[in-house]
């Protein structure tokens, strides 16, 4: 007999309230609850789960590795009863909606304004999105359609190509290569990587820190402007598609065309379920300004 769980939202709200703050206190005046009514839903929680999700004592609150699982996929979850209130709502007002995720660097207004033009009561937003959500947002609905940047999974989606652009190296301006109008990438063999290497296979490949036992750890960044505070900082390079480089100009930092990297493939992303004429037009929109 297969058993399932029938999540409680209001429940999920309040175990990552918990989750983020690990506080119960904190949790509850953040929820504006009372304490012990939080625990009360978390501990039902967990008897619904049967299982811990929190270590906690006098002192300390903590997650178990099943809870550090929930809070990834609770954040999920409740972004995507969020979008499909949106949509929903939406839908009964009769006023159509249609959401765009872009990357950093990629200006989106142009093709709006083209949609806008052919469908002028639609009401667009935008969600700025990362390397490490960009699906994500997709998959769970809080965007409909989005430009993407390879590569991506694209396992669900219906991904259509948009154009290329080249990528350069950022470093520190007291860099050693520096000043250098081109840069191979053999140059480059004994930088650290302030990214994943699969992204820049052309490094990974002749990377010399990926010889080491132990390579350096590289932290989790959440944005353009945290990877760029590191290579000011001195603490690696980083390799950026060249609008994004332009569009994050600061004076510590400079960037340099790599000669033999591969450009950055641009795409237009959406769920291969979804069936929507307003899709469909923002995608023949954007289309329509690649030269």
């Amino acid at each position: 007999m297969v058993s399932h769980v029938d999540f409680d939202l209001r429940r999920l709200r309040y175990f990552v309230a918990v989750a983020e703050e690990l506080h119960f206190g904190r949790a509850a005046e953040r929820l504006h609850i009372a304490q012990p009514a939080l625990s009360r839903q978390i501990r039902a929680l967990e008897d619904e789960l049967k299982t811990a999700l929190f270590v906690r004592n006098r002192r300390t609150t903590v997650l178990t590795a099943a809870g550090d699982q929930l809070l990834t996929d609770a954040r999920d979850l409740l972004a995507a009863a969020e979008a499909a209130h949106r949509r929903v709502t939406a839908a009964a007002e009769a006023k159509p909606m249609l959401t765009i995720g872009f990357m950093p660097g990629i200006v989106v207004t142009p093709a709006v304004r083209v949609l806008a033009r052919h469908l002028p009561d639609v009401t667009v937003q935008l969600l700025r999105t990362s390397w490490h959500d960009q699906v994500k947002v997709i998959q769970d609905g809080r965007v409909d359609v989005s430009i993407v940047r390879l590569p991506v999974d694209q396992r669900g989606l219906t991904v259509r190509p948009l154009f290329t652009e080249p990528r350069v190296v950022m470093v520190p301006t007291g860099h050693r290569l520096a000043g250098k109008e081109t840069v191979s990438v053999t140059e480059l063999a004994d930088e650290h990587l302030l990214q994943d290497p699969d992204a820049v296979p052309e490094w990974r490949d002749i990377a010399l820190e990926l010889r080491k036992r132990n390579r350096p750890e590289v932290p989790r960044i959440n944005s353009v402007e945290e990877k760029l505070e590191l290579v000011a900082a001195g603490a690696g390079i980083s390799v950026l598609p060249l609008s994004t480089a332009t569009f994050y100009t600061r004076q510590d930092v400079i960037c340099i065309p790599v000669e033999d990297i591969g450009p950055n493939q641009v795409c237009l992303a959406w769920l291969a379920t979804r069936r929507s004429p307003l899709i469909d037009a923002f995608v023949d929109a954007a289309a329509s300004l690649v030269p």
